[in-house]
């Protein structure tokens, strides 16, 4: 595997590089077999050499404790003195960021497909939070991590900060994670549970709405009274490059609409868990099955 993966990226050559993240630089490589994969290098940087081999480690440990449709797929890996990396299913379409920031691709972005992605990314949630043991918090959910497959199908990536939460301690650890996305608790309490990852779903749940990092929309949340209503109108939190949705499509929108700013609640006890969200979603077509949420949206 070693020596086909150097030939097919000739020795990492930067032609090759479809992506940079925090501990590593993504590779696509073309094996002998015809197979493109997707091929992670850890960088070689000595001041961060020890935090960079247990993202790699950690990753490692998570992917092959985990199997579900809507996360990447593990191949195998690497340790090796002069490189090592990780080699991955190859999704076709790249992350959720550059589709939405790309003009083109995000007009293409239709809101069935919008949907769809919010719907595998509480699936593949709800089940490291509820079907794993011991649950396996992610803690860095973002549009960068979400890869889409020639069908847009999600698939949460990156599992290099993930937290496989030990059932007889309390789980204090260090701050991991991307500004935006964080969990407002984390900035006084190191304390990780999985309401981390449910904030960071409803960040970017609003995200694929909106087309674009809904800070000011975060910003009008936190700052409201929570027993008066917002008013928010749906048609003013839509992304506007895609035409106005049918009713049927407008009724799921506001129900993830809904459901996100419950995700964003500032006291982490009272975000709804992964499991009861993927329910929600998954009967979206019940007209009688819906979440009883603030605020409300026209």
């Amino acid at each position: 595997m070693y020596e086909e993966v150097i030939r097919a990226t000739e020795a990492f050559n930067d032609i090759y590089c479809i992506g940079k993240g925090g501990y590593g630089t993504t590779y696509q490589a073309k094996l002998s077999s015809g197979e493109m994969v997707a091929v992670k290098k850890l960088h070689q940087l000595l001041d961060n050499e020890k935090r960079s081999q247990k993202a790699f480690l950690n990753e490692i440990k998570a992917l092959t404790e985990i199997r579900h449709r809507n996360i990447v797929k593990l191949h195998g890996f690497c340790l090796h003195a002069r490189h090592s990396f990780l080699v991955y299913e190859y999704l076709e379409m790249g992350s959720l960021a550059r589709m939405l920031e790309i003009e083109e691709y995000a007009k293409e972005f239709d809101w069935s497909k919008r949907l769809n992605v919010v719907k595998g990314v509480a699936y593949a949630l709800s089940y490291m939070h509820h079907d794993c043991s011991p649950p396996i918090i992610h803690r860095d959910i973002k549009s960068n991590n979400i890869l889409l497959d020639s069908q847009c199908e999600a698939h949460v990536s990156d599992f290099g900060t993930a937290k496989i939460l030990d059932l007889n301690s309390s789980n204090w650890t260090s701050l991991a994670g991307t500004y935006g996305y964080i969990a407002p608790e984390l900035a006084y309490t190191m304390k990780v549970t999985e309401k981390c990852d449910v904030y960071s779903f409803g960040v970017l749940s609003l995200e694929v709405i909106m087309g674009k990092y809904p800070g000011d929309f975060i910003s009008s949340v936190k700052s409201s009274d929570p027993s008066v209503e917002m008013g928010i109108q749906l048609k003013d939190v839509l992304d506007q490059r895609l035409p106005f949705p049918t009713p049927h499509v407008k009724a799921e929108l506001i129900r993830v609409a809904e459901i996100a700013t419950e995700c964003l609640n500032y006291i982490p006890k009272s975000r709804p868990t992964m499991h009861m969200i993927s329910k929600v979603l998954a009967a979206a077509q019940a007209p009688n099955c819906s979440l009883q949420l603030e605020p409300s949206f026209e």
